[in-house]
């Protein structure tokens, strides 16, 4: 990226540094938990016959096993809700520094899980790393949205999913059995996640903070002025920061808003909308669902067991080169159509997928079939829905509500990941091969609500997204008016005698 472009080395370094102790850990802690599940499983039992001098029903480990991936979402759901306030107080880059206190002591905890005998441990580890992810989930697309040139400010943020796709894929790598996905080294792979988090703290500070935080939060300019310089590599345009003073001139005296703040105010209920359903619909669409049953689609397709550990690695690869592609064509295409594609595809692919499940056994190929469609399934998640939902709190929200509309949009994405990971295993029981027609369901009416609700925000300012929304509102609110004003004057027609 050349100087004088909106862009500088700076620029591109600080998002390497937030994103590897951030997102890139969302995506490698939701990795590293699947190859070691035998392994704690077997030392979950193990210590309960220590205690009790009994062995574990297999429906009780498989409770144990369940809170224990649980743990994870419920942290995020923590993480999600502290990180507005913290992000506030404490600025985007200081709270990221911050939040890998949460993961240096679950470290801690899984390191000292089999030395003490104890699973409960692991639970603590998992629910502290869940919300060091719900923060940085948060944080990081935050502070890249606000440290971006605006030609580049869906690019950048869009980042945040290039590295969680390489998270995914790091995570399978690192938990291959030549690796660390032994039975002796599982404490090592579950702490692995460490290292990002070191590496964030070493070179996070050497990075400005969030320009808009320094000028509206603080009301530093020079501060600001100095951040931009860095950023962009070369003197900071007129026009850029006459951007950020008028963002500030309009907050005003204005506080950050509180999440009820932002639930009570009528002016905002349409962005609120938008991107609680778009967060909701990424953990609904079945995407993380289809990494579980990936397994059994390769076994079907005739595998061999010990070679499947390397073909998931594939839907990591799929995924990842999937955020690649659509990180170059965001500014391009813009950010609607992406969305709106990629569910439109996923809904394609999870027809396909029934079919092939359905003829399973009796027409030959299906199991190849169901491969295809795991494999662009994930590309076309990965093409939009996965990067381009965590923009849009940035893009729709002015500077005082982004927080909370962070907070809100969180919150409803570790909620979904909690019910979607409780929910799914009951699906497959109940509906079988016809297990993905729910997810086919939600991809169709995300596709439809995000077309028809969401304005194109490509290039365009925080008080320019905010007059499309603004007019929106009055054409409806007009419209409202209009039918009310008809409605009286029919009754009036029916009922010429009767009082107003």
């Amino acid at each position: 990226m050349k100087h004088g472009k909106g862009c500088s080395l700076t620029l591109v370094l600080t998002v390497c540094s937030a994103a590897i102790g951030g997102t890139l850990q969302y995506g490698y802690n939701l990795a590293i938990v699947n190859a070691p599940t035998t392994y704690i499983q077997r030392f979950i039992n193990e210590t309960c016959m220590e205690r009790w001098g009994t062995a574990l029903e297999s429906n009780q480990l498989v409770l144990i096993w369940t809170i224990i991936v649980s743990a994870f979402s419920l942290g995020g759901l923590f993480g999600s809700l502290l990180a507005g306030p913290m992000a506030i107080r404490f600025g985007r880059r200081q709270t990221l520094l911050l939040n890998n206190s949460f993961l240096l002591v679950s470290t801690l905890m899984v390191l000292s899980s089999r030395s003490a005998r104890s699973f409960e441990m692991i639970i603590i580890a998992r629910l502290l790393v869940g919300v060091n992810a719900g923060v940085s989930m948060n944080v990081q697309p935050m502070y890249f949205g606000e440290s971006a040139p605006k030609a580049m400010r869906g690019a950048v943020a869009f980042s945040s999913a290039v590295f969680t796709a390489m998270g995914i894929l790091l995570g399978q790598v690192t938990g291959l059995t030549e690796l660390l996905g032994s039975e002796a080294l599982w404490p090592y792979l579950l702490a692995s996640n460490a290292v990002p988090g070191l590496l964030q703290l070493l070179t996070l500070p050497w990075f400005p903070e969030s320009p808009r935080y320094l000028l509206i939060d603080r009301g530093d300019r020079e501060a600001c002025s100095h951040a931009l310089t860095r950023l962009r590599g070369c003197n900071v345009s007129d026009a850029e920061m006459e951007e950020i003073l008028e963002e500030q001139k309009a907050v005003g005296e204005a506080q950050a808003k509180s999440l009820w703040e932002l639930l009570s105010d009528g002016s905002l209920r349409r962005q609120l909308c938008i991107v609680m359903v778009a967060s909701s619909s990424m953990m609904l669409c079945g995407n993380d669902s289809i990494y579980f049953y990936a397994s059994y689609i390769f076994q079907e397709a005739g595998i061999p067991m010990d070679k499947i550990q390397y073909v998931i690695i594939g839907t990591g690869v799929c995924e990842f080169t999937a955020a690649l592609m659509c990180n170059l064509l965001i500014e391009r295409l813009g950010r609607r159509l992406l969305i709106v594609v990629g569910y439109v595809l996923m809904a394609c692919w999870a027809a396909v997928f029934t079919l092939a499940l359905s003829l399973q056994g009796k027409v030959t190929g299906m199991p190849y079939l169901s491969m295809v469609c795991v494999f662009a399934y994930i590309l076309s998640f990965g093409m939009g829905p996965a990067g381009v939902t965590g923009i849009l709190p940035t893009e729709l929200f002015n500077h005082m509500a982004r927080p909370a509309a962070y907070m809100m949009a969180g919150s409803m994405l570790w909620i979904n990941l909690f019910l979607m990971g409780m929910a799914f295993p009951f699906i497959v029981n109940s509906m079988g091969q016809f297990c993905f027609i729910p997810f086919c369901a939600v991809c169709v009416v995300s596709s439809i609500f995000i077309g028809l609700a969401l304005p194109e925000t490509k290039g365009k300012t925080i008080a320019e997204i905010t007059a499309e929304f603004e007019k929106r509102n009055t054409k409806v609110l007009s419209n409202s008016t209009q039918d009310h004003l008809q409605l009286q004057e029919s009754q009036h027609i029916i009922h010429p005698n009767s009082d107003d």
